[in-house]
């Protein structure tokens, strides 16, 4: 009986630990928040520029919220946007309200990388193929919402993506036939 009171504190401890990293754990983990029912869009009303997807009728997406926690490398997922007029991104940018040439290095981010837009007009560092570019936030990749007007009936963005301008694509040294989707980390610059 003795020995075992006195390794009680002990198991204890260690119990409450196990428990505080499993709860901790699993509050960093980003969690799908809802789910939208795709609306076929009007004739001519999704822009298919850059192999962007349209929202089929009935398919359902999943929406978020968050998006990963930020590292010195978080590892996210390229996809490729113009922020033209007239481009597949739809309207102005959400951080200036201006449209941005696609030889300028801009990008969308996930909303909760975006977060109310504390990173607007911040430099990130984007890393893949061997190389680096650093772009500017100019928008946000809504994870939240799509399948309507305001979002050219595209999808919700998935929780981990950076849309990226020609220009980002163009200075990783990515080969146009490869353009579109690629795995990527990204830092704050």
């Amino acid at each position: 009986m003795k020995s075992f009171c006195s390794k009680a504190p002990l198991i204890f401890l260690i119990t409450f630990i196990i428990i505080t990293n499993c709860l901790f754990s699993e509050a960093q983990k980003c969690r799908p928040s809802g789910r939208i029912i795709g609306k076929k869009p009007p004739p001519g009303q999704c822009n298919q520029e850059d192999d962007s997807d349209c929202c089929l009728q009935g398919k359902v997406y999943t929406t978020y919220e968050c998006s990963p926690q930020v590292t010195g490398q978080t590892k996210a997922y390229l996809t490729l946007n113009s922020f033209q007029k007239g481009g597949d991104g739809g309207g102005p940018s959400e951080c200036d309200n201006k449209y941005h040439p696609d030889d300028t290095p801009v990008v969308a981010l996930s909303t909760g990388w975006f977060n109310n837009k504390s990173r607007c007009l911040n430099n990130i560092r984007i890393s893949a193929n061997g190389r680096s570019v650093v772009a500017m936030v100019v928008d946000e990749c809504d994870s939240r919402k799509g399948c309507d007007e305001d979002h050219d009936y595209q999808p919700p963005c998935k929780n981990n993506i950076v849309d990226a301008s020609k220009a980002v694509w163009e200075a990783l040294g990515v080969p146009h036939d490869q353009w579109g989707g690629m795995d990527i980390t990204w830092s704050d610059a």
